[in-house]
């Protein structure tokens, strides 16, 4: 799907994917002479195994005799040139469709190095961006802070100075 995409967005990209045909004159008259461009670009896969268009666009003078040894009896062709033949007209087989890739192994390591970046920002703006730790968290702060509280007689009937013994000065259990 995303080889699919990326030749999909590469056509419209090119000019292949601007034009569909070319338009010539001949003898007077407006004739449209179908190019390359209006043929889909070759890409395997295996629910559309016949592509419109072969493999190898530009055949060299080796492939172009095997080409017209193939129009005669394939018997008197050998299993090599067979497979040439077939390497012309196709990328891969569907043994090799179906084989993994190694892409996985570029998209975890991609992935690693982006946390790692993110890693060492954070690091960063822990060590240059933010204060040490605010003096409202040590202990001495929150004892005070509750003293002030309970002196205050915040929420007396079911909240935090409820829980106080005025009388003896501490927790109530």
């Amino acid at each position: 799907m995303k080889r699919m995409l990326t030749l999909r967005a590469r056509s419209l990209i090119t000019k292949c994917g601007i034009s569909t045909s070319v338009c010539i004159q001949a003898r007077g008259r407006s004739v449209a002479k179908v190019g390359a461009c209006s043929l889909s670009p070759y890409y395997d896969r295996k629910d559309e195994p016949l592509t419109a268009v072969d493999f190898v666009e530009q055949l060299s003078r080796d492939q172009k005799s095997l080409k017209e040894k193939e129009k005669s009896s394939w018997v008197s062709l050998s299993t090599d040139e067979k497979l040439k033949l077939y390497r012309i007209r196709f990328h891969q087989s569907f043994v090799e469709m179906g084989e993994g890739s190694n892409e996985w192994k570029s998209i975890i390591g991609g992935t690693l190095f982006l946390l790692g970046l993110t890693g060492l920002y954070f690091a960063w703006q822990r060590m240059y961006v933010c204060a040490g730790v605010p003096h409202t968290f040590s202990n001495e702060w929150k004892a005070k802070q509750t003293k002030r509280m309970v002196d205050m007689r915040i929420n007396p009937i079911q909240g935090f100075a409820s829980k106080w013994d005025y009388e003896h000065n501490k927790w109530k259990k």
